[in-house]
């Protein structure tokens, strides 16, 4: 029993009632219009379909399937009205039509759903007025309301019908919100174009969120590595001189990630950055004397015109080669590195080589996250990356096209 009465204490069984009950205005305007609502016969009910024809008009309206989704979302589905929650959308699209097929839909929709409120409103209407005659009878009066069946007579028993009456009236309204709702998922649902374009968006996202998480591992990490690397040296070392270096390194590196931390920040609040925020290869001095601080000892040799790299290879370039060094001096400590930047007919060519043994120990399988990021940037600039063991050394090698 309190699985039968359930539908009662939910939202959505009366947001649905309404909506049936807000579209059967149409039909009834055109009903009080012409034969008129006085004393109508059953034939005269025929006029319900006189606004089919406005219906299909108004489907090639565009903007109409979007006013249809969005009532639909808010009165036929569970949300935060509603005891039971649910996805927001269930299904149902919210924007305008784009093609012949979704105006074809929205007309079939529109003439659903005018019909399927006529009829749930003349149900209604008739069950309130069985419910008042009801009532009437069991006290001793038949004229309270004009129903379709009149009553014979009188008496008390006709109040023990009152409730099944409410009952039968509440159970027609509920199975009609749930096939209008059914209803709602077929005719208003996505078309493949739609869900295409929602993949696409969605993917775009998870790219974004990717870089972001690149980004703020690269800059952060590369950072706190320095940061880590130079406070071990200074305490080792008991040095004024070399501490007041060591310091003075942490304060660049660390303004650096704080520049670039606000930068990731812009992006998440949708604010642009300004052009030209993001660190390129024409800084990559920058970023070797950083990693020399650290007391690293760095080879680095450095050809071609730099200056002519693409934007966006020239700061993915940058980024690959700083998440190079900091996995150097993370994993290997202050050991002799070699870099090669090479602008090459239409390539770039990065390489960091180090010691194989202080490598190996901590990269060896080469599965980390820092060299995972490496390859997805160059994988994404239709480039390749590579690493491992090559003449004792540890190698990274990094081919990027210029275009």
């Amino acid at each position: 029993m309190p699985g039968l009465l359930s539908p009662l204490t939910r939202a959505v069984t009366y947001t649905r009632w309404l909506h049936l009950l807000a579209s059967s205005v149409v039909p009834f305007v055109c009903a009080a219009i012409w034969p008129g609502l006085n004393s109508p016969s059953p034939d005269d009910w025929v006029i319900a379909v006189v606004p089919v024809p406005l219906a299909l008009l108004a489907a090639m309206v565009p903007v109409v399937r979007r006013a249809e989704g969005l009532q639909a979302r808010l009165m036929l589905f569970p949300g935060p009205h509603a005891r039971v929650r649910s996805d927001a959308d269930q299904g149902v699209s919210a924007v305008p039509s784009a093609s012949l097929r979704d105006r074809a839909r929205t007309a079939v929709w529109l003439v659903l759903r005018l019909e399927a409120g006529l009829i749930v409103a003349l149900v209604t209407g008739q069950g309130m007025a069985f419910s008042l005659t009801f009532t009437g009878a069991a006290l001793g009066r038949a004229d309270v309301a004009d129903p379709i069946v009149r009553l014979p007579g009188t008496g008390w028993a006709y109040g023990l019908l009152v409730p099944v009456i409410v009952l039968l009236t509440v159970a027609v309204a509920v199975g009609a919100g749930a096939l209008m709702a059914m209803a709602a998922r077929r005719l208003l649902g996505p078309s493949a174009k739609e869900r295409l374009a929602e993949l696409e968006e969605r993917t775009e996202r998870m790219l974004e969120h990717n870089r972001i998480a690149r980004e703020l591992h690269d800059s952060i990490g590369h950072a706190l590595t320095l940061a880590v690397v130079q406070a071990g040296a200074a305490r080792t070392a008991a040095d004024p001189e070399f501490t007041d270096r060591a310091l003075e390194t942490v304060e660049e590196t660390g303004r650096a990630a704080l520049e670039d931390l606000e930068r990731v920040l812009m992006v998440l609040r949708e604010i642009p950055p300004p052009l030209g925020s993001r660190p390129a290869l024409g800084e990559v001095d920058r970023l070797l004397d950083s990693a020399r601080s650290s007391g690293a000892q760095v080879d680095a040799e450095v050809t071609g015109p730099l200056e002519q790299v693409a934007g966006p290879v020239s700061r993915e370039g940058y980024r690959i080669l700083q998440e190079a060094l900091t996995n150097v001096l993370r994993h290997a400590g202050p050991v002799p590195v070699r870099v090669r930047v090479a602008v090459e007919e239409a390539r770039l060519r990065l390489e960091v080589r180090n010691p194989l043994a202080a490598a190996a120990a901590a990269t060896g399988t080469g599965g980390g996250s820092g060299l995972r990021g490496v390859r997805e940037r160059a994988a994404l600039l239709g480039g390749e990356a590579r690493a491992g063991p090559e003449d004792g050394q540890w190698l990274l090698h990094v081919d990027l096209p210029l275009r």
